[in-house]
């Protein structure tokens, strides 16, 4: 079944226990990817009938070894396109997503190889997304999202979600970047450099700090 669309599944599937514990239901998979949940379900019995999916009526999903795998090593290709277009063609991170969307099916293992080593092997991606291996191992650190900080918090910035590119230039414009050291005021405002940024709202749900 290799596919687009199967990838995509896995890779939702993947992507969503990533910076929070709770496993995708399949009406959150279904909003996710912008389905109807009858297709959703007829896909997730299909994967499951693949091995690549573990799931019971009405309950949540999880991947299988063999599916969180094949869902990494697609998550590999995408996060190192999208740091490719921003450190060798000059794309904002704003930029990248939906271009990386359509290279990821596309280039071939050698030329991703290729990349990853012109690249020097990085860790994450520009919006602070941990870059899996070969092997599908990634690199992770404690976290809290900037919604449930407290006040006075201090870390570092680790990533900024890419769903919305309006929210990730708004924040580009008032100085916050993936790496930047901050304290936290409020889930609307961090102290970084000494300067108080005013945040969107949309970004205390968006931004995650090292815990």
């Amino acid at each position: 079944m290799a596919s687009p669309a199967v990838d995509d599944y896995l890779k939702t599937i993947y992507h969503h226990t990533e910076w929070q514990s709770e496993r995708i239901t399949p009406s959150q998979l279904a909003a996710e990817l912008g389905l109807a949940p009858s297709s959703v379900t007829e896909m997730v019995q299909k994967l499951a009938a693949q091995g690549l999916v573990t799931h019971r009526p009405y309950g949540p999903i999880a991947l299988s070894e063999a599916g969180e795998l094949r869902a990494a090593a697609i998550i590999r290709r995408h996060r190192l396109i999208e740091t490719w277009l921003v450190r060798e063609f000059g794309y904002a991170w704003d930029e990248v997503h939906d271009e990386a969307e359509v290279l990821e099916h596309a280039i071939s293992d050698r030329l991703l190889e290729g990349i990853d080593e012109r690249l020097g092997r990085p860790a994450f991606d520009p919006h602070g997304d941990a870059i899996p291996d070969a092997s599908g191992h990634v690199e992770r650190v404690a976290f809290v999202l900037l919604a449930q900080a407290a006040p006075g918090h201090v870390g570092r910035v680790l990533r900024v979600s890419d769903r919305d590119p309006d929210l990730l230039r708004a924040l580009e414009s008032a100085g916050v970047e993936v790496g930047a050291e901050a304290t936290v005021t409020d889930a609307a405002t961090l102290r970084i450099n000494g300067s108080e940024v005013d945040l969107p709202a949309a970004a205390a749900g968006a931004v995650w700090l090292s815990a």
